[in-house]
């Protein structure tokens, strides 16, 4: 398949393009980056150089790949952090105009606001621009728990909270809702829930919690659920798959003491993860 991903690019590391682009390589399709930021480093260093890009430089770069005439084979966008509302207006022409060359292409928004602990760390604009433009528009959203709450307006304390929430975010427009790292009343200590939802039914997916401090396994876990859904057309497999592969990429990295995920290093967990996981109906 042919995935455009807009998003975040750093020199060193794994975030953004560079957390999402290898994996769907290594599993054998055709990744066309576009960057919405060019940083030395990814930011939860507290310290980086670089720059951001503007919405114009991003709408020339899809009019140079209209010209090139390929915009019908293009299976999926993917987008992520923004770094400006009028860089999320480029990415939402980007999306319309690859729709319009190919209907069957899918669009998956991944709506970075924050975290928990962390709070909001996107401008100002940004989580406004997510909740009453890009969501409504995109096929597949992304949230971490934070995120689901922000844009629904909706405390989440019980997975029942959860359910509710994602069935509101998908009121808004997205075929399926992705939630991570959900902690929940529910949740085991040393756990950690996935949830996804469509029109279908909602699942869940439990995992061992592994401690460790990274960035970027959000970003990858978004691009693998993408191709997996557009290759099986189930949320649950693509549930399965996705979390399977990012659980081992994340327990590899936390053996190695590294700061930065082993996006190369582990790049086997994406073929055939050393460990796989069964999502159940919630």
């Amino acid at each position: 398949m042919n995935i455009l991903s807009i998003q975040s690019h750093v020199v060193y590391g794994h975030v953004g393009n560079d957390s999402a682009a290898f994996p769907l390589q290594r599993l054998g399709h055709e990744v066309w980056p576009i960057h919405t930021v060019q940083f030395s480093n990814h930011t939860g260093y507290g310290a980086w150089t670089g720059r951001v890009l503007d919405g114009q430089a991003i709408e020339e770069l899809v009019e140079g790949i209209a010209a090139r005439g390929v915009l019908p084979r293009c299976d999926g966008i993917l987008s992520g952090y923004m770094g400006s509302a009028g860089i999320g207006e480029a990415i939402l022409s980007a999306a319309a105009r690859v729709r319009a060359a190919n209907p069957r292409a899918v669009w998956c928004c991944d709506p970075v606001i924050g975290d928990v602990g962390r709070g909001v760390f996107v401008r100002p604009g940004i989580p406004d621009f997510l909740r009453e433009r890009a969501v409504p528009a995109a096929d597949i959203v992304t949230p971490n728990q934070f995120e689901l709450s922000h844009l629904t307006g909706r405390e989440i304390a019980s997975f029942a909270d959860a359910k509710a929430a994602m069935a509101a975010l998908r009121g808004l427009g997205p075929e399926v809702v992705l939630a991570t790292s959900l902690l929940t009343e529910e949740t085991p200590e040393g756990s950690v829930d996935l949830a996804a939802a469509d029109a279908e039914g909602i699942w869940r997916l439990r995992t061992p919690r592994l401690d460790l401090d990274v960035n970027g396994a959000g970003d990858a876990i978004a691009a693998l659920f993408l191709v997996h859904r557009l290759e099986s057309r189930s949320t649950r497999a693509a549930l399965e798959r996705a979390t399977s592969s990012i659980y081992g990429l994340l327990r590899r990295t936390r053996e190695a003491g590294s700061r930065e995920i082993l996006t190369v290093a582990a790049q086997d967990e994406f073929v055939a993860p050393s460990r796989t996981f069964t999502a159940e109906p919630a």
